[in-house]
């Protein structure tokens, strides 16, 4: 792992950072995530979000030249917009959210959120390490789930917003010793920066006092059409990956790593998600042992809406992808435009280390050690086809 000075934390509250680089005569972008304005300037700003556990929330937006919105909010570091134009020129929102706190408080699945200490599953939440037995919190079956009942999905990170005109945001969030039951005292940071290419790269940073598994990621459920009664079907997607690791009925990895030749699984040439999806029981829901060829982050997936022509890349240091294709969505939440969230409403695609990695020695391992940097880059990036 690549070592990383660590960023400081700062906790905004209601504040604005702006500088003005373009026509715009000094004035901040619209916050409205629908806004349609074609002219704009780079800009972080903030603005308050309500109070949770005591502590004040914040939703800052990024803004790019070209116009494109990105709302995050330091809590659970989440992703709640990001507007983004198609090849007519509109303007519309591609990832699930909700416009106020009161929606990410309900506690739906993960949208947008930061997740850890451990993305994904680990068996009958437990694991051992250093001769130990750690217990966790079974939220899922008898599982743990995305770093289980509180994780940092459901926590208010403190927030450093760029100060020069950039376009990015820092996170920061101290999990202590023995926090949803995993060891060490865990510091971690997450940078969110949205280019002038359309491309959101988030970085991930972390450092422990003693030996913890760490698996951070992004929980983004994307819908290139703007329309999540269109569902997702429709969407062709490709991921460089030979190899996917198979799960049992509970959705744990068996620890093998399986060709994807000649199964609904192979991706490695287009395919529509709905194609084969009839062919998965449950549908998508797995890890795909990527490729990584062409250097340290490689273009390793691609999403395309052929009706609006937006195509999502995905670049990542990290080994594994986890495409899931909504199967758990059902209609009875509402995106914040009040349209129910049918069953395959969107998607995510969530670059990662293996599932179950700390019960599964032939797996690359997630361990963090004392004086060890965790360092981990992801690159969203949306283009016009």
């Amino acid at each position: 792992m690549k070592k990383l000075t660590m960023v400081s934390s700062l906790l905004v509250a209601g504040s604005l950072f702006f500088v003005s680089c373009g026509n715009n005569e000094g004035k901040t972008a619209s916050a409205n995530a629908d806004s349609t304005t074609t002219t704009t300037s780079a800009a972080v700003s903030s603005a308050p979000w309500g109070e949770t556990d005591g502590k004040q929330v914040q939703l800052f937006t990024l803004v790019n030249k070209k116009g494109t919105q990105i709302k995050i909010s330091n809590y659970g570091g989440t992703i709640t917009s990001w507007v983004v134009a198609d090849k007519a020129g509109g303007k519309s929102n591609i990832v699930l959210g909700f416009d106020s706190l009161s929606g990410y408080l309900a506690k739906p699945p993960y949208f947008g959120a930061t997740i850890g200490r451990y993305g994904n599953r680990i068996a009958n939440a437990k694991f051992s390490l250093d001769g130990q037995n750690y217990q966790l919190a079974a939220n899922n079956g008898k599982n743990t789930l995305h770093g289980g009942n509180k994780g940092f999905d459901k926590v208010v990170w403190d927030a450093a917003p760029a100060t020069d005109g950039t376009p990015s945001l820092t996170l920061s969030y101290l999990s202590k010793e023995s926090e949803e039951g995993y060891p060490g005292n865990l510091k971690s940071t997450v940078k969110f920066t949205l280019t002038e290419d359309n491309e959101l790269q988030i970085e991930y940073n972390a450092e422990t006092d003693k030996a913890t598994p760490v698996n951070l990621t992004n929980h983004s459920y994307f819908n290139l059409s703007g329309d999540v009664s269109k569902g997702i079907l429709g969407h062709t997607l490709w991921i460089d990956a030979d190899r996917y690791t198979p799960v049992d009925t509970t959705l744990i990895p068996t620890g093998e790593l399986k060709s994807v030749k000649g199964t609904p699984f192979d991706f490695t040439t287009p395919h529509t998600i709905g194609e084969r999806i009839a062919q998965v029981p449950g549908g998508y829901d797995h890890n795909f042992v990527l490729n990584k060829k062409g250097g340290d982050m490689p273009l390793v997936a691609w999403l395309q809406d052929s009706t609006t022509g937006r195509k999502l890349e995905v670049y990542t240091t990290e080994p594994g992808l986890q495409f899931y294709s909504g199967n758990f969505l059902d209609g009875t939440l509402k995106n914040r435009d009040g349209q129910a969230i049918p069953k395959h409403g969107a998607l995510c695609l969530e670059t990662q280390h293996f599932p179950d990695s700390p019960n599964q020695p032939s797996f690359p391992t997630t361990i963090l050690k004392p004086g060890e940097k965790y360092h981990t880059v992801t690159r969203y990036k949306i283009t016009i086809q």
